[in-house]
C-alpha cells in the first residue's frame, strides 16, 4: 500500500490556490513494536490553518515547504502492535492531510462510541471547546445581556451563539449569506441576524438589532465588522478574539479606524486566546457540551466534502465562506 498525502508546496500571497499544496505518494513502512497504522476516515479543515501557512511570529511554527499539511483527523486502526489499541478502534488525532499514518500512540484519544465520529471533530472536539472557553471563560455572559457573534454560521460561531442562548442571552449573528442567517435564526435559536454581504451599513444594522447596546462580542472575522461593533459596546463589555478571517489573505495590512479608545470609554476587555491553554479542563467541558448536544439543546451542522483528493479545494472554499457549520472531508 502507498500513502497519499498533501504537502505544503508554495507559500501563498493572498488566497491559497491549486499551487499551494501538492499530493505525494510514499510506501507505508512496516510497523515496529509499540506502533499502529491508522487510516483517515474524516479530515478537518479549519480557518486557523491559513495562519499556519504564513511566515513570521505566531502562536505556532509555520508549516514548512514540503511538510505534510497539519490538521485534525478521525482515523481507524488498520493494524496494531500497540498494547492499547486493536484493529478497528477509532481515534481522534492530529495527523495532518494524509490517508495513512504510523503512530506510537502519543497524542491519540479513542473516539467516544456514544457519539458520531464526525461530532468528535466538531461540536464535541476542538471546535466546540473553542466556542465553550472563548465565550464562557473570556466573556462570562450573563442572562439578559446582548451577545453579538461574527462568523456566526461557521463551526465555532454557531456553537457560541447556542451556548449564549443557553445562558439566557439575546444573541445576534452576523453571517455571509441569507441562507446562513436563516439557518442560525431558525435552527440555532439566534434572536436576529444579518447578511454582511448585502448589508451596506453595518453600524445601522447593529443599532437596529441591538437596541440596548452590545455586552459581549465574539469575533471570528475582524475588519469592518469589528469596526462597526466597537463604538456600540456597553460599559463593562467583553470581547473574545477567536479569529480574523477577513484579514488572513491580505497581502498587506488593511487600514481601518483606530477604535481601541472605545475600550477605555467602556471599561471593556478585549482578549485573544488559544484553546490549548485550557487543555487541563477539556474533560469536564466536553461532558457539559455532550450534555447539551445529545438531547438536541445544541444543534450541529456538518458540511462534508467527499474525497481525499478534494482537501485543498475544500479548504479554499472554507476561506471563501462556502460552508455552513463544520467543514469536513470524507477520505
Amino acid at each position: 500500500m502507498n500513502n497519499r498525502a498533501f504537502v505544503f508546496a508554495e507559500r501563498p500571497q493572498g488566497m491559497p490556490d491549486a499551487s499551494t499544496f501538492r499530493m505525494v505518494e510514499s510506501p507505508i513502512p512496516e510497523l515496529k513494536e509499540g506502533e499502529l497504522l491508522l487510516r483517515a476516515i474524516y479530515l478537518s479543515v479549519d480557518p486557523y490553518m491559513r495562519g499556519r501557512l504564513k511566515q513570521g511570529r505566531s502562536y505556532a511554527a509555520p508549516v514548512e515547504i514540503g511538510q505534510v499539511m497539519v490538521g485534525g483527523v478521525a482515523a481507524r486502526v488498520v493494524e496494531s502492535k500497540h498494547a492499547g489499541y486493536v484493529a478497528d478502534d477509532v481515534v481522534i488525532a492530529y495527523l495532518g492531510w494524509q490517508e495513512y499514518a504510523v503512530s506510537d500512540g502519543k497524542g491519540l484519544r479513542k473516539a467516544d462510541p456514544s457519539i458520531p465520529v464526525t461530532a468528535a471533530l466538531g461540536v464535541l472536539g476542538i471546535t466546540g471547546l473553542t466556542a465553550y472557553f472563548g465565550l464562557l471563560d473570556i466573556c462570562d455572559p450573563k442572562p439578559g445581556e446582548t451577545v453579538v457573534v461574527s462568523g456566526a454560521a461557521g463551526a465555532v460561531g454557531s456553537i457560541v451563539g447556542q451556548i449564549a442562548k443557553l445562558k439566557g442571552c439575546r444573541v445576534v449573528g452576523i453571517a455571509g449569506g441569507d441562507d446562513k442567517a436563516e439557518w442560525i435564526t431558525s435552527e440555532c435559536g439566534f434572536d436576529a441576524a444579518f447578511n454582511y454581504k448585502t448589508t451596506t451599513d453595518y453600524a445601522a444594522a447593529l443599532k437596529e438589532l441591538c437596541p440596548k447596546g452590545i455586552d459581549v462580542y465574539f469575533d471570528n472575522v475582524g475588519g469592518p465588522i469589528t469596526d462597526a461593533v466597537l463604538p456600540q459596546i456597553n460599559t463593562g463589555a467583553r470581547i473574545s478574539i477567536c479569529g480574523q478571517i477577513s484579514q488572513y489573505n491580505n497581502a498587506k495590512p488593511e487600514m481601518g479606524p483606530r477604535l481601541l479608545s472605545m475600550l477605555v470609554v467602556a471599561w471593556a476587555k478585549m482578549q485573544g486566546f488559544l484553546v490549548s491553554d485550557y487543555a487541563s479542563r477539556f474533560g469536564p467541558a466536553l461532558e457539559e457540551l455532550k450534555g447539551w448536544y445529545l438531547p438536541g439543546r445544541i444543534r450541529n451542522r456538518e458540511d462534508i466534502v467527499e474525497g481525499f483528493e478534494n482537501l485543498p479545494s475544500a479548504f479554499i472554499g472554507l476561506l471563501k465562506g462556502e460552508n455552513i457549520g463544520k467543514r469536513l472531508v470524507k477520505a
